[in-house]
C-alpha cells in the first residue's frame, strides 16, 4: 500500500463511557427568578439557566433496561445508554420524525435535567423558554404546557423555533434597538429541513417551508448505500457509526453530474475516497515446535500404516471368502448329478436357476480372484481369453427347448465380447493417434517454434470468441426489447401457429407429427441461443490443454494471458469503487471505501427522489419561497442568507447554495454572503439566553393563571414562535 493510500485511512472511533459528573450547586439560584432555557432537540438535549454561559447538553434518548446481574430495572438516560449494551436497542426519544409525542420519555428527560441543574424544590419556580419545530400540532404544544404546568408547576412558559432563535444569536441587535434584521434562514434539523423568510426581524411563517429530509434519513442512507455495496461485510456498521461517517466524510458538491463525470477516471475515484478502517481481530495461530511437529508426524505415520495394515486385512480376508466360494462352486459343478430334477434341485437350494446362471458366477469369481491377487505387474487383468460359444453353429431343429435357450443366450454373449473387443480396438486405436499427433507436435514444436505457438494463439483467440460471444447472447436474451429476444419471441409465435397440422385436425384428436423430421428439433436452438451447447465443456478443456502448453513452453505466455484471468479482471473503475482484497486479509476485507457516496448522500437534500422520498428539493423549496415576495422584499431577504445546523458545515454547502440562488433571482440582484451559525449546535441555545434576560421574554409568555384560564393551547404570537403577526 503507497503512501497516498495510507492518509486516506481513517479509523472507527471506538465508544467511550460517559464521565459521572455531579449535580450543579442550585444555592445561587433559589427564590431568583432567573429564566430556564431547555432545547428540546431531536437528537440532544440542551438545558440550563440564562445566566450561564454553556447549557449542559445530553443525548436525548431514553432506555428501560432491567439489569440481570442483581436484577434490578433501570432507567438510563443520554450518554448511560452507552454504558449498558443490552439497553441500546430499547431506547427510545420524545420525538416520532418532527413532532413531539412520546411524552413518557418527555418527562423522564426533564426529570434529568432539572436534577442536573440541582433543583430540589417541589415545583420549578423559573420561568421557562423551550424550543418546538416549526409549524408543530396544536395537539402536541397542548400537551407539553400540560406536562410543563400540572407536573412542574413552572410559573410561565413560552415557546420558540430554534433555527430563528440562532438567527437572534447571529444577528443581535445593538443594545437598546429592537430586533429588526431581514434574512432567509435555512435550518438543517435532524428529522427536516425548513426554509423561514425573515423581514422586520418576524419570521413570516406563512411562507415558510419544510421538507421531510435530515440528518437521521441521510444517516440511513448513507447506511443503506453501505450495506449494498459491502453486502458481506464482515463486521455490523451501526446508525452511529453512519453517522460518524456522515459528518466527517461527505460534502456537497457545486455541480453533482460534473462531479460524477470526473470520478468516472479510476485515479480521480482513488483520490477522491476515503478509507474507514473497522476493526478486527487476527486470529491466534498456535505456534508448535519443530519437535512437535515431528511426534505429530510420526503420529499421523503410525496411523497411516495402521489404516493399511486393516484395508490389506480385509482384503485378504475377502479373497480368502471368494476363493472358498470359487473353490465350492467349482466342487459342485463337477459333481453334477445325471439327474436332471435332483440337479435342478440343487441349483435352486444353491440359490442358482439354471446352469447359466452357476457358470456365470464362477467366472466372476474367478475374475474377481485374478485381480485380488493382481498377477499382472501393472494391476491388470491377464489377457482376456475369448470363450467359447459352441451352439451358435448347432442348428435350431437338432436343440432342444432348453438348447434353444442357452444358444441365444451365447449369441447375445458373443455380441458382448464383440462389442468389447470392438471398442477396445478403438481405444487403442484412439490412443496411437494421440501419441502420433503429439510427436508431431513435438516435430514441430522443435522445428519451427513461432508458428506453433502463433498456432496455439490463434486456437485460444477462437475459443475465447466463441465463449465471449455466447456470453453477449445471454446479456442480449436478458434484454426483452433486443433483437435476439424479439427474435425468440417470434419463433415461440412460429412454432405455436404451426399449420401443419390443421386446428379442425388438433380438435378432432389427430396425431402430432412432431419431432418426425430432424429439422424440427433445431426449433429449441432457435428459442434458445444461449443454451450451453453441448460442445462447450470440451472447449472449455480444450482451451485449458492449450493454454497449459502455452504456459509450459511459450516463456511470453503468463498467466495473466490464460481465460481464468482475463475473465477474473475487473474493470478498473469497478475495482476502483469497491477495490477487492486478497482472501485472507482480514484488515483490508474490515475496510469500507467511500467515494461516490460522499456527495450521493448530501445531493439528496436537493433531490430528495433520489433515495426514494416524493418531495421537492431544497432548490425547488426556495424559489417558490422567493417567488411569493415582491422584488424589494426578495432583494432584501437574499442579502443575509443564513444557514443553521449540524450540516451547515459541511464542505461545499455554501457554494452549493449560492449556485442554486444566483440562476432563480434577477441578474441587476445582489445575493449577499451566505453564512452559516458561528456554532450550529450552541447558537440556538445561545439565542435563548440571551431574548430571556430581555424585558420582551416576560410580554411573550404564557403564565400560569393564564393557562388555567385558556388552556394547554394558549400562546402569544410574538417574532420567535411559531404564531406571530403578519408582515
Amino acid at each position: 500500500m503507497d503512501e497516498a493510500e495510507t492518509s486516506n485511512i481513517f479509523y472507527v472511533p471506538a465508544p467511550s463511557l460517559p464521565s459521572i459528573t455531579p449535580p450543579d450547586s442550585y444555592d445561587p439560584f433559589r427564590s431568583q427568578p432567573v429564566p430556564l432555557i431547555i432545547d428540546n432537540g431531536s437528537s440532544n438535549l440542551r438545558f440550563g439557566f440564562s445566566t450561564s454561559t454553556s447549557p449542559h447538553s445530553s443525548p436525548n434518548v431514553i432506555a428501560k433496561y432491567k439489569e440481570r446481574k442483581f436484577n434490578q430495572s433501570l432507567l438510563l438516560f443520554g450518554d448511560a445508554i452507552d454504558a449498558e449494551s443490552g439497553a441500546k436497542s430499547q431506547g427510545k426519544t420524545p420525538w416520532e420524525g418532527d413532532v413531539l409525542l412520546n411524552f413518557d420519555a418527555m418527562e423522564n428527560a426533564l426529570d434529568y435535567a432539572f436534577v442536573r441543574l440541582g433543583i430540589d424544590a417541589e415545583g420549578i419556580e423559573h420561568p421557562v423558554l423551550m424550543t418546538e419545530r416549526l409549524c408543530s400540532p396544536l395537539h402536541s404544544r397542548a400537551l407539553t404546557s400540560e406536562l410543563m404546568f400540572e407536573q412542574y408547576s413552572v410559573p410561565s412558559l413560552t415557546y420558540c423555533v430554534d433555527s430563528v432563535m440562532s438567527f437572534y444569536h447571529n444577528n443581535k441587535p445593538a443594545s437598546g434597538s429592537t430586533f429588526g434584521a431581514d434574512g432567509l434562514v435555512v435550518s438543517f434539523n435532524t428529522a427536516s429541513t425548513s426554509v423561514i423568510p425573515i423581514l422586520n426581524g418576524k419570521g413570516v411563517l406563512s411562507h415558510a417551508k419544510r421538507i421531510p429530509w435530515g440528518t437521521q434519513q441521510s444517516t440511513e442512507y448513507l447506511l443503506k448505500l453501505i450495506q449494498l455495496k459491502y453486502s458481506s461485510f464482515p463486521t455490523r456498521v451501526t446508525s452511529a457509526q453512519a453517522s460518524w461517517m456522515l459528518h466527517n466524510f461527505c460534502s456537497f458538491a457545486t455541480d453533482y453530474p460534473a462531479v460524477l463525470r470526473s470520478l468516472k477516471i479510476p485515479a480521480n475515484m482513488r483520490a477522491a475516497e476515503r478509507i474507514i478502517q473497522f476493526p478486527f481481530a487476527i486470529p491466534v495461530i498456535e505456534e508448535k515446535t519443530e519437535e512437535e511437529l515431528i511426534r505429530i508426524a510420526e503420529k499421523r505415520k503410525e496411523q497411516g500404516k495402521k489404516l493399511q495394515e486393516l484395508a490389506a486385512k480385509s482384503r485378504m480376508e475377502k479373497l480368502a471368502k471368494k476363493e472358498n466360494d470359487l473353490q465350492y462352486l467349482t466342487n459342485l459343478r463337477e459333481g453334477k448329478s445325471e439327474n436332471k430334477r435332483e440337479w435342478m434341485n440343487t441349483l435352486q437350494v444353491e440359490g442358482f436357476d439354471d446352469d447359466a446362471a452357476l457358470d456365470e458366477t464362477i467366472k466372476k469369481l474367478e475374475v474377481d480372484v485374478k485381480r485380488a491377487r493382481k498377477k499382472d505387474p501393472d494391476g491388470q487383468d491377464d489377457a482376456i481369453e475369448e470363450p467359447s460359444f459352441p451352439l451358435i453353429d448347432v442348428p435350431d431343429a437338432d436343440l432342444d427347448e432348453e438348447g434353444i435357450k442357452e444358444k441365444k443366450k451365447q449369441k447375445l454373449m458373443k455380441a458382448g465380447f464383440d462389442a468389447r473387443a470392438r471398442a477396445r480396438r478403438e481405444k487403442e486405436k484412439e490412443r496411437e493417434e494421440k501419441e502420433a499427433e503429439g510427436r508431431r507436435e513435438e516435430e514441430e514444436r522443435e522445428n519451427n517454434f513461432d508458428d506453433w505457438a502463433a498456432r496455439l494463439r490463434r486456437e485460444q483467440e477462437a475459443i475465447m470468441s466463441k465463449i465471449k460471444e455466447r456470453g453477449r447472447r445471454k446479456a442480449a436474451l436478458s434484454d426483452r426489447k433486443s433483437a435476439a429476444a424479439q427474435a425468440r419471441m417470434k419463433n415461440i409465435a412460429s412454432l405455436a401457429a404451426d399449420e401443419r397440422v390443421s386446428k379442425k385436425k388438433r380438435k378432432a384428436g389427430a396425431e402430432d407429427m412432431f419431432g418426425a423430421d430432424d429439422e424440427d428439433w433445431q426449433i429449441y436452438r432457435k428459442l434458445n441461443a444461449a443454451a450451453v451447447s453441448s460442445d462447450e465443456e470440451e472447449e472449455f478443456n480444450q482451451l485449458r490443454i492449450i493454454e497449459s502448453k502455452l504456459l509450459l513452453h511459450d516463456p511470453t505466455f503468463t498467466a495473466q494471458h490464460t481465460h481464468a484471468s482475463i475473465t477474473s479482471q475487473r474493470s478498473a473503475l469497478i475495482s476502483a469503487f469497491r477495490p477487492q482484497y486478497e482472501e485472507g486479509d482480514i484488515e483490508g476485507s474490515a475496510r469500507i471505501h467511500l467515494n461516490t457516496e460522499r456527495w450521493r448522500v448530501c445531493e439528496t437534500y436537493f433531490s430528495p427522489g433520489m433515495a426514494g422520498v416524493d418531495s421537492a428539493g431544497l432548490g425547488e423549496v426556495l424559489q417558490g419561497i422567493l417567488a411569493r415576495f415582491s422584488e424589494a422584499e426578495k432583494a432584501r431577504l437574499v442579502k443575509n442568507v443564513f444557514i443553521t445546523g449540524g450540516p451547515s458545515q459541511f464542505p461545499g454547502l455554501q457554494e452549493r447554495l449560492h449556485g442554486t440562488l444566483r440562476p432563480i433571482l434577477p441578474p441587476e440582484m445582489h445575493l449577499g454572503d451566505i453564512v452559516h451559525a458561528a456554532d450550529p449546535s450552541l447558537d440556538a441555545w445561545k439565542g435563548m439566553a440571551s431574548f430571556a434576560n430581555t424585558d420582551e421574554f416576560h410580554q411573550v409568555s404564557v403564565t400560569a393563571e393564564e393557562y388555567q384560564e385558556w388552556g394547554g393551547e394558549r400562546i402569544k404570537r410574538w417574532w420567535g414562535g411559531n404564531c406571530n403577526s403578519a408582515v
